[in-house]
């Protein structure tokens, strides 16, 4: 009669909150490997990777290519074969091919072999998520035996939504819910995620842990976060935003369930800083990842740039950062003042390239053409189309990747130049208002977010957030000639956007008729500018592009 192998009583679980890059399984694995060795040095039972930790997340269109998903395959195997070593059992999740499917699954490896896999059952299809385009919704699942102890593991969505998945888990028999997960950040949505476990909690239970996936890709940002929390409700263990770790919790068996008796409790951010660390990290991922060795953008002595350029240096570094004052006959004194002390202040490069003689050189091109018509935008738009062509040419010169530096206040109205200052490979700031901009600044010269690289002290210039804002395109000129103050602009474009509020709405919180009507139209006009812009950073709940998908052609006008 062979001997039963007693109940553990006890459970270490490593969450592994790693930086992975979509497409580099090879890089993955390596990080992998190296999270496992250090969980097993402290003594780890298990360690707890991210959704589609082997692809990275998204993976997008990559899983409709056959040699991908056989690519991720093999490295799954391999990493199953590496645990015969006696160390931690591992949970990891890849795209997977199953006769004419794909699945979005995790593998549990343990004793050198797949001991399980288990498919995303809920496929999420709204905002920034389009996994019903490229998976397969899996089965219900059930729990898993990783060395005597029954393990739920509900896929990201599978705790979010509403299908029961992890009420199907505590039916057949699970002991504790561990969640891999990809969840990109917005504003507040730490306290989101809380909650939502909270409720899965509470329903079944049973103690959950939530691993979140770190870094940047493309416009979102992965801020990590993970936690977890005992069936009591109470927190175990929260771990640190915007940065990557390791953490151990440690679970005993108690009469009524696995309770944690010790992890880590991380400070998170308040708002600005988490804000702002958001758009760092999604800048510094973007431009090492894609292999660009340092950037460029323009340095007007405005808010915007003189925000991009403190981001750049504290994302890359000051050595990996160029500023370039583009002057032109309208470009006030204190303007060229206030970048050289913003530049100054950062310790990056900083050149001046002045832009009369391009801008004369095009007027007297277009003489003719433009004979007997009045000078107005079309002439104010040539001084930004010289300096995006400015740029541009650094960039191909030097393989500097160009920042571009328009908020979303500006993109929402369409206040920006295709082809000038709209040029450039990414922007940190696209999804920030104006006011937010002017926040975050503040933020920043009073405190150094960790990780950053650039100094501590006042980087951004007092009087570039004192002054009013102008794109100096004609003499005296201000934001406010053609638009309204920032903070009525806000509210009404965040009404619009990010709550699709009608106007009645909007004008009953206090905003003039005339002018919500005005901003809607230009928030639709300007659609055709934002689909050709560069990718941003997402802070809001709903930015443009991967959220938010108006059609160019639309004719409709909100009038009741």
């Amino acid at each position: 009669m062979t001997p039963q192998k007693a109940v553990p009583s006890k459970l270490r679980i490593a969450v592994a909150q790693l930086n992975p890059t979509v497409g580099d399984i090879a890089g993955n694995m390596a990080r992998a490997r190296e999270a496992r060795a250090d969980a097993a040095r402290q003594g780890a039972d298990l360690v707890l990777f991210t959704e589609l930790f082997i692809s990275g997340y998204p993976p997008e269109d990559l899983v409709l290519k056959p040699a991908f998903l056989a690519a991720c395959l093999r490295a799954v195997e391999k990493l199953a074969a590496e645990t015969a070593d006696g160390g931690p059992g591992v949970i990891i999740g890849f795209p997977r091919q199953a006769s004419l499917q794909r699945h979005n699954s995790v593998a549990v490896l343990d004793a050198g072999k797949i001991v399980a896999v288990r498919d995303k059952v809920d496929l999420p299809n709204y905002g920034e998520f389009d996994e019903k385009r490229v998976f397969d919704a899996g089965e219900m699942p059930g729990p898993v035996n990783f060395r005597g102890i029954r393990i739920g593991i509900p896929i990201c969505e599978d705790i979010w939504g509403e299908l029961g998945v992890c009420e199907t888990l505590k039916e057949s028999g699970a002991e504790i819910l561990l969640s891999p997960n990809g969840s990109p950040y917005y504003r507040g949505k730490v306290d989101v995620r809380h909650q939502i476990v909270l409720k899965q909690v509470i329903e079944t239970g049973l103690p959950m842990i939530y691993a979140n996936q770190l870094g940047g890709q493309d416009e979102l940002v992965f801020d990590g976060a993970s936690f977890g929390f005992n069936a009591d409700k109470s927190l175990a263990f929260q771990m640190s935003q915007f940065e990557e770790a390791l953490s151990i919790s440690e679970w005993a068996r108690a009469e009524d369930g696995w309770v944690s008796t010790s992890g880590l409790q991380s400070r998170l951010p308040e708002s600005d800083e988490a804000d702002y660390r958001a758009c760092m990290l999604g800048l510094r991922d973007y431009v090492n990842k894609n292999g660009f060795k340092n950037v460029v953008l323009g340095l007007s002595g405005g808010i915007d740039s003189a925000i991009c350029a403190a981001l750049a240096v504290d994302a890359l570094g000051e050595e990996r950062v160029r500023t370039i004052m583009l002057p032109y006959r309208y470009t006030s004194q204190e303007s060229l003042k206030d970048a050289e002390a913003c530049a100054k202040a950062l310790g990056c490069y900083y050149d001046v390239v002045a832009i009369e003689e391009p801008v004369e050189g095009f007027l007297n091109a277009l003489a003719d053409t433009f004979e007997g018509t009045e000078s107005g935008i079309t002439e104010e738009n040539l001084q930004s189309r010289a300096r995006g062509t400015i740029l541009m040419a650094i960039s191909n010169k030097f393989g500097s990747m160009v920042v571009t530096t328009g908020n979303k206040s500006e993109m929402s109205v369409g206040y920006a130049t295709l082809y000038g200052d709209m040029n450039g490979g990414f922007n940190p700031i696209k999804d920030l208002y104006k006011m937010q901009v002017y926040g975050l600044s503040r933020w920043r010269n009073g405190a150094v977010p960790p990780g950053a690289l650039g100094p501590s002290g006042e980087v951004i210039p007092q009087n570039i957030i004192d002054k009013a804002p102008s794109a100096e395109l004609r003499p005296n000129q201000t934001d406010q000639d053609s638009l309204p103050p920032y903070p009525v602009l806000d509210d009404i474009l965040e009404c619009l956007v990010e709550r699709e509020l009608s106007t009645e709405e909007i004008v009953a919180r206090g905003h003039d008729e005339a002018t919500v009507h005005r901003i809607e139209h230009l928030l639709y006009i300007a659609e055709y500018k934002r689909r050709q812009s560069a990718p941003g950073v997402k802070i809001t709940k709903k930015n443009f592009g991967r959220d938010r998908r108006y059609p160019i052609t639309n004719r409709f006008r909100d009038r009741g």
